[in-house]
């Protein structure tokens, strides 16, 4: 069969990757066009893919609105492909912003859209919900939570798991000794303390500062940025300036958190990641002051980190803030180190959360079920 599928961000290539290796083990004449990134094209070919996720990403209303002639450029040019390839199946992974547009496209031209990686609307932006009952026909959820959530409008998701234990494991067989860590990356040998200040050059510099802040009143740890390599390092230097116990890697993500004591954690799939890893975290997330007093009515849930809003508790502290106390940051952070109040009750949580998420081998389920559902 023939599968287009459309992921516009790295999360979203890294589980259209594996996504797309589990339907070639259950449909081996699979033909694949996408638009996605490197670990798609593993499976797929780069000549398969229209656009890299590098080209499709923009965020926030400013990028938005200056790129709007290219955005819309994209989509009639993914709509032609579409067409062209005449696939058995269009599968569209989170994104919602695009692919939502393209899921009504397609729709009324008779094609079959499956989601993968429901849009977060339980949290955010409700409205689409009815776009996602209308214009798709078989949604994947990778929360247990969200089941019972779209159920209740008028929804039947399918949920296998959550792939990013998968990658988890995966990582962890090929995880370096301490050792070769430190030495491959210029570490000395004392306890690390994981710094995720997030993916994209905004949260970068909103959040990373604040975390060297917090850095400074531990002397005798050892912080360790973990860079994404689509940023230049640059920048992440000239946050981190001053700061002698701060130092960076780059892609270097859970081999970092593996080796650390705990870390902190901007919002978003890193805080559910560094949970199932089993790192005590403190969630870290700066602000304007006006998103600060404004957030009880544009957010539809209690918490941002997906540690708290699966287990529907404040598992994890977390610090959402115009400005910072850094007093309040360093004893949280204290709490949950080595020896502090709060690191078993955390690591406690941590296993239920792990119960709740599922065991490996999600990824290989998902496919499973979307070709069986197409035959």
């Amino acid at each position: 069969m023939k599968y287009y599928v459309i992921a516009g961000e790295p999360s979203g290539d890294l589980h259209g990757g594996k996504l797309m290796r589990g339907i070639t083990a259950h449909d081996t004449e699979a033909e694949f066009r996408f638009c996605g990134g490197d670990l798609m094209a593993r499976t797929a070919g780069e000549e398969s893919m229209l656009y890299h996720y590098t080209q499709m990403s923009f965020f926030g209303f400013v990028q938005v609105a200056k790129n709007l002639r290219t955005i819309f450029e994209q989509m009639d040019n993914v709509k032609a492909d579409i067409e062209s390839f005449e696939p058995d199946v269009i599968i569209l992974i989170d994104y919602p912003a695009f692919n939502l547009r393209i899921a009504k496209w397609a729709k009324s031209r008779g094609m079959r859209v499956y989601y993968y990686i429901a849009p977060k609307v339980w949290a955010w932006k409700e409205r689409r919900v009815k776009s996602l009952r209308k214009y798709v026909d078989r949604l994947y959820t990778i929360f247990p939570f969200e089941s019972d959530y779209f159920r209740s409008h008028g929804i039947e998701p399918v949920f296998c798991g959550n792939p990013l234990v998968d990658d988890i494991a995966e990582r962890r067989a090929t995880l370096p000794t301490r050792d070769e860590f430190l030495k491959a990356n210029g570490l000395e040998d004392r306890g690390i303390v994981a710094l995720l200040a997030g993916s994209r050059l905004s949260e970068i510099n909103a959040n990373l500062a604040d975390m060297v802040a917090i850095a400074k009143r531990f002397p005798e740890r050892q912080f360790v940025v973990t860079a994404v390599k689509w940023i230049d390092i640059a920048h992440y230097e000239r946050i981190t300036a001053g700061a002698d116990n701060v130092k960076i890697v780059v892609d270097r993500t859970q081999e970092t958190l593996a080796m650390a004591d705990a870390a902190i954690v901007c919002s978003g799939t890193a805080t559910l990641e560094t949970a199932l890893m089993g790192i005590p975290e403190v969630v870290l997330y700066h602000v304007p002051w006006l998103y600060e007093k404004l957030k009880p009515y544009f957010l539809r849930i209690p918490y941002i980190s997906l540690v708290n809003i699966n287990l529907n508790r404040e598992a994890v502290r977390e610090l959402v803030k115009a400005r910072l106390d850094v007093d309040v940051a360093s004893e949280e952070l204290r709490a949950i180190l080595p020896g502090g109040g709060q690191r078993e009750r955390m690591l406690a949580d941590f296993e239920e959360l792990s119960t709740m998420i599922g065991k490996e081998g999600a990824s290989d389920r998902f496919a499973e079920d979307i070709v069986k559902s197409l035959r």
